[in-house]
């Protein structure tokens, strides 16, 4: 049964340039603590953050922001904005390469080819997919990120570009290593569907149904935080190294003292 979450408010304020930013603060854990507010926060990109934002940001007292964007998604959306004494740590969790054909398809594909692309749940299987292959094959810069946290990293800030997919699973890794319970976990994921917090969904196509309903419905599981990508992610750990700790321990190389060393910085207990 899932803890009632604490009633403190996080800090969550409107932000113009930055999309679904978010506070993981007070989230239960399986011991009966909860995550400590202040400590872990998750974002869109902050390479449009406006002055007003970026003076937002610094009040947080952030040491480091990890940026999960590749360099082709940086070279569209641009660098993220510098804050005084904040280290930005770049760690991409896919390649720029991969996919690119298909991302092109999406942005500037007539409606038929979206059809045999997107239609009878390929686009939900596509995403599945890419939430299993990041757990299999990014185990080494999911354990950069959580032995920097350990050591000295927080308060941090993880993002890619819509602050869903790489940052959603990475937050939720980190959740997961210090015992966050799995619903509180999907719960703060599926967050990012609000409709504020929502990716804007742009194509490069003119045609005069590049925007429909039926391509929005098409593109819509590309841009969904969908719970079944989480849990395929979830279903891939178990798959693979038989549980949760020993994902934690063989798959990400985390010791017993790194992992106390994370809960004494990210969790309050009861």
């Amino acid at each position: 049964m899932t803890q009632q979450l604490p009633q403190i408010p996080s800090t969550e304020p409107e932000l113009t340039g930055v999309r679904n930013f978010r506070d993981v603060g007070g989230l239960p854990t399986v011991t009966g603590g909860s995550v400590r507010f202040g400590r872990l926060f998750r974002s869109g990109h902050l390479a449009h953050a406006t002055e007003e934002d970026a003076a937002f940001l610094s009040t947080l007292g952030l040491h480091t922001i990890f940026d999960f964007r590749n360099q082709a998604d940086r070279k569209v959306e641009g660098p993220d904005v510098e804050l005084p004494g904040v280290r930005n740590v770049n760690i991409p969790l896919n390649d720029p390469a991969d996919g690119k054909e298909f991302w092109k398809l999406v942005s500037t594909g007539e409606l038929e080819q979206l059809r045999a692309i997107l239609g009878d749940g390929k686009a939900a299987g596509r995403m599945s997919d890419s939430y299993r292959k990041m757990i299999v094959e990014r185990t080494a810069e999911h354990s950069r990120i959580l032995h920097a946290m350990a050591e000295d990293s927080v308060p941090a800030l993880m993002h890619c570009a819509a602050g869903k997919d790489r940052a959603g699973l990475s937050i939720a890794i980190s959740l997961l290593a210090v015992g966050v319970e799995r619903e509180a976990i999907e719960a703060d994921y599926v967050k990012s569907n609000d409709p504020h917090r929502r990716y804007k969904v742009r194509r490069s196509s003119t045609a005069a149904d590049a925007m429909s309903p039926e391509v929005m419905e098409l593109l819509s599981p590309l841009f969904d935080a969908r719970v079944e990508y989480l849990r395929a992610s979830f279903e891939t750990i178990e798959q693979t190294w038989g549980t949760v700790e020993s994902y934690l321990t063989d798959g990400l190389e985390l010791s017993p003292e790194t992992r106390e060393r994370l809960r004494e910085r990210l969790v309050v207990e009861a």
